[in-house]
């Protein structure tokens, strides 16, 4: 998969100055359109859209400081309609706009090509299963909260502490599948990824009961997941996992994902510096 995702990082590179078809380029990696964002931003730490992005501008920057062509031709080679629209998306990322540098030789910011590499560290071995579930429901209560990349989702924290505790200890006890007790679900990701997008964020249980005045039903269709659980200290194990799965398991694995929602149960010790977690997420076989 690395070596697939190398080959995409080759063609963006040979087509800023054009347009970049991502569905062409999961067909380049030979995976789904999905699972390349959502490969991409765990790996990358940024949206694929970004990325092409900041790197158009990394090399328009420096045709800028050439100052061979004038501002507008760069802008429309680059893909921006108009002059305004090339500065306004020049001065984001350089803190400068495109005539100022041009003028004054501005230091400007670079994102480098991005290359990507397998570490085997042989340290430490992943607990998984993989499973193939009917359709399930999710009941609970929901929300809308921005995705946030790295740190605590504030968000998340206070709408859970805004939960009424009695309301939750009633709807646990509902929970009749797996995985079992209250579980944390997002679904309807932005497809980029991007920081600041929002996403749909339950705390429920898998059931078959009706839902309860108050609560949310989100219907889950029939599919394959992998199953992945940790033990450890709270909160760095299951941050951990979470990178292990998409820097090492979907690397080394003939799956990948597929659009649905991702599920996580957490249980903490009495003091809460350590959690049992598992964590579900959709995937499909990568065609042979």
């Amino acid at each position: 998969m690395l070596e697939r995702l190398n080959q995409v990082m080759g063609h963006i590179e040979g087509h800023l100055d054009q347009s970049i078809d991502v569905a062409g380029l999961a067909r380049t990696a030979a995976t789904s359109e999905y699972h390349l964002r959502r490969m991409f931003s765990a790996l990358a730490g940024m949206p694929l859209s970004e990325y092409i992005r900041r790197r158009r501008l990394t090399v328009a920057g420096a045709d800028v400081l050439a100052g061979d062509e004038s501002l507008l031709e760069i802008a429309v080679r680059y893909g921006y309609g108009s002059g305004e629209a090339f500065a306004r998306a020049f001065r984001v990322m350089h803190g400068v706009g495109p005539g100022e540098a041009r003028r004054t030789g501005a230091a400007l910011v670079a994102q480098p090509r991005l290359t990507f590499r397998l570490t085997v560290e042989g340290n430490s071995s992943m607990r998984y299963r993989v499973v193939d579930r009917p359709d399930f429901t999710v009941v609970g209560f929901k929300t809308r909260v921005p995705l946030v990349h790295s740190g605590p989702n504030q968000a998340i924290i206070d709408f859970v502490r805004g939960l009424d505790r009695e309301a939750l200890e009633r709807l646990e006890k509902l929970a009749d599948q797996e995985p079992q007790g209250i579980v944390a679900v997002c679904d309807d990701l932005d497809p980029s990824r991007a920081e600041g997008t929002e996403l749909d964020y339950y705390q429920g249980v898998i059931t078959t009961a009706a839902a309860p005045d108050g609560t949310t039903t989100l219907t889950v269709p029939s599919g394959a997941w992998a199953v992945f659980t940790v033990s450890g200290p709270a909160p760095e194990a299951i941050q951990t996992l979470w990178r292990d799965v998409f820097t090492q398991w979907f690397p080394s694995n003939p799956y990948r994902g597929r659009p649905g929602p991702e599920i996580l149960r957490t249980r903490l010790s009495a003091d809460g510096s350590e959690a049992d977690a598992e964590l579900w997420l959709p995937v499909e076989r990568e065609p042979a």
